[in-house]
């Protein structure tokens, strides 16, 4: 007996770091699905651009963006967290309700065109794939978005959400189905062929309206409320300054590994392309759909599959997250009760929102607009408003009257305002190379 006793301890500590990692794990969400939804159908077209158009000369952007991705969505996560609310109600606190408004309306008008765009590029992945029915898949993509929002709780819901996340991997598998000269990678990553051309400053500012988008600050942010409210245990750090070590620590453990998984992928999304089309002269790529297509002849059907599936994947990862953003964002600045885990007699506004964003979503993909000019007005909106959106979550993070104790850290704050002066240095960029 008592050697059992003396040798318990040594068992029990592998036991005790094990389930401390597997709880972390089972923590892990707002970040790893934000990070996730960055990689939308929109996104991939735009990362198959920077590949087929510049080769392996964008890789540099994946790195130099990382860590601006983390500060402002790791601030957006933190003002959820520490005040228990999300960030358009924070706003409401510190600026007039018309601004917020029209920050808010802006956001919704976004994020409905690239819910548009994006089940475009699904229905077209799924012919490709198929050879037939684009429409009708766009529409079947539709409802079971809409649906798995409406009548799934938010618990469960974010479980599927997690695990669509891998389909993500799709893109580093394409990359091993050709060859690849590794030290070429490496190199141009460190030290790429810039010739800073009117096309890829345009090129710069796609890469960056696209990887730091407003709808990925608000959702974070709104996410970290829910699964607060979803834990009978967990209050607002405000309310329970004690969990403040444990759950900042998670948020900054969750936030670098999606922004680090979205980039990677991104990578890797650049990487095939550049290493596929661009070397066999297939630059005019416009959208998710064309990329998919150009890779057939070159990398072969298993690639052309992987990356058409992906398209699929992605998208309904990404269209909870833009519908969801604004029912979050206009919800908070009508106060009106909003929320995943809610059923939807219960959150009336909130669900109308993400019902009218699905819906006018697909009305996009039936009009006569041109899919490639919505991205583009999606962008310039989204450059336009991250500016003082994400200005207005740093005099918010700033302010000890909403944060406490708890303001964003020296660091948190030197990248947060560095990303808002180049984002808003990519804005003008925007409309003088556009």
């Amino acid at each position: 007996m008592e050697a059992k006793r003396s040798s318990s301890p040594k068992l029990r500590r592998p036991v005790v770091h094990r389930l401390r990692r597997a709880a972390l794990i089972e923590r892990l969400g707002p970040g790893l699905i934000t990070g996730a939804a960055d990689d939308d159908p929109s996104g991939i077209a735009t990362y198959s651009q920077a590949g087929a158009q510049f080769g392996l000369n964008m890789l540099w952007s994946m790195v130099f963006t990382y860590p601006l991705m983390c500060a402002i969505q790791m601030i957006s996560a933190r003002i959820g967290r520490v005040t228990g609310h999300g960030l358009a109600a924070n706003m409401g606190r510190v600026f007039p309700a018309w601004v917020v408004m029209i920050l808010v309306a802006l956001l919704f008008i976004a994020n409905t065109i690239n819910i548009g765009a994006d089940l475009a590029a699904m229905g077209a992945a799924a012919k490709l794939v198929l050879g037939w029915g684009q429409h009708s898949f766009t529409l079947g993509f539709a409802v079971v978005s809409l649906v798995l929002q409406l009548f799934i709780p938010y618990h469960l819901y974010v479980r599927y959400l997690k695990w669509l996340t891998l389909v993500l991997f799709a893109y580093v598998g394409v990359v091993f189905t050709v060859h690849i000269d590794w030290g070429d990678v490496a190199l141009r990553t460190v030290a790429p062929r810039l010739s800073f051309t009117g096309d890829m400053i345009t090129m710069v500012v796609a890469i960056l309206g696209t990887t730091i988008s407003p709808y990925l600050f608000f959702w974070q942010a709104s996410e970290e409320v829910e699964d607060e409210e979803a834990d009978a245990a967990s209050k607002s750090l405000l309310e329970k300054p004690s969990q403040a070590p444990r759950e900042l620590g998670r948020i900054q453990w969750d936030t670098y590994l999606g922004m680090g998984f979205s980039n990677l992928i991104a990578f890797f999304i650049i990487l095939t392309t550049a290493v596929t089309l661009y070397t066999s002269g297939k630059t005019d790529i416009q959208t998710a759909a064309d990329a998919a297509n150009a890779l057939r002849p070159v990398a072969g059907d298993f690639a052309f599959l992987l990356f058409s599936l992906g398209i699929v994947g992605t998208g309904l990862l990404a269209i909870p997250v833009l519908a969801g953003s604004a029912a979050y964002a206009i919800g908070e600045s009508r106060r009106w009760k909003t929320g995943l885990e809610n059923k939807p007699w219960q959150a009336v506004g909130f669900y109308t929102v993400i019902g009218l964003a699905t819906l006018l979503g697909i009305a996009v993909d039936y009009s006569p607009i041109d899919p490639i000019k919505a991205l583009f007005w999606t962008a310039v909106i989204n450059g336009v408003i991250s500016v003082p959106i994400m200005t207005a979550m740093m005099v918010v993070a700033s302010r000890r009257h909403e944060m406490g104790q708890f303001v964003a850290t020296p660091g948190q704050r030197v990248l947060g305002w560095a990303v808002t002066a180049i984002m808003a240095g990519a804005t003008v960029a925007m409309f003088i190379f556009s």
